[in-house]
């Protein structure tokens, strides 16, 4: 399969970059990890996952856990895990329709990013839920094209400290704020009706509203 499609090559011959980018591919765009990528995607904590439904919209997810958050298992294939979220299962539902996503790997203190397309396949048993307490799903990504990109444009920030909501090795992680929302408490998972109260308590959405502006949610 080509790497730029019609309307890809159409906008690179009206900016007069075509040869550029065609000699950009094939400089950099691969099938398969090399020993860079494997390095890099490794010993990240986090990046971003764009899906798009069968009607072409997208939408893009920030995924944060533990070093090691996306496994490699050969360098055609990656895995990582879908922990408890807000329940409205965005990325799962694309990818459920579709099968397709793309990675973005970025490293803000050196910069450096890699990025990664591939088709995805969801498993509600897989040997690797053993590696990733309290994920609901593993998602297993078949790649097809994994590339550098230019860090010239990625501005340098320092890392602080892991996401005290990353769980722990029994799975288990703190109650979230929003949850204790007045609104939402009726319509929560089953496990998670009643528990706002021990938790510090019902809350209002200003409440909510307050504390994540202060970064305290």
């Amino acid at each position: 399969m080509a790497f730029y499609t019609e309307p890809q090559k159409k906008i690179q011959d009206e900016f007069e970059s075509r040869p550029l980018a065609d000699r950009v591919e094939a400089a950099i765009v691969e099938d398969e990890l090399n020993d860079y990528h494997i390095e890099f995607i490794s010993t990240r904590d986090y990046f971003y996952l764009a899906t798009v439904n069968a009607d072409g919209e997208p939408t893009v997810s920030y995924k944060g856990g533990d070093v090691g958050q996306v496994t490699v298992v050969d360098n055609r294939t990656l895995a990582f895990p879908i922990y408890d979220g807000n329940g409205m299962f965005l990325s799962v539902g694309n990818m459920s329709d579709t099968s397709k996503v793309g990675m973005l790997f970025i490293d803000f203190e050196t910069p450096q990013r890699v990025r990664v397309q591939g088709s995805v396949s969801l498993h509600r048993t897989d040997e690797l839920l053993g590696n990733y307490p309290g994920a609901l799903l593993i998602c297993r990504v078949a790649i097809t094209k994994v590339f550098l990109n230019c860090a010239r444009y990625i501005h340098k920030h320092q890392r602080v400290s892991t996401s005290p909501y990353v769980p722990d090795s029994d799975g288990r992680q703190p109650f979230p704020a929003w949850k204790r929302i007045d609104g939402l408490q009726d319509a929560l998972h089953p496990d998670d009706i009643g528990r706002a109260e021990s938790e510090g308590g019902v809350i209002t959405e200003e409440d909510y509203g307050a504390a994540l502006a202060a970064g305290e949610s």
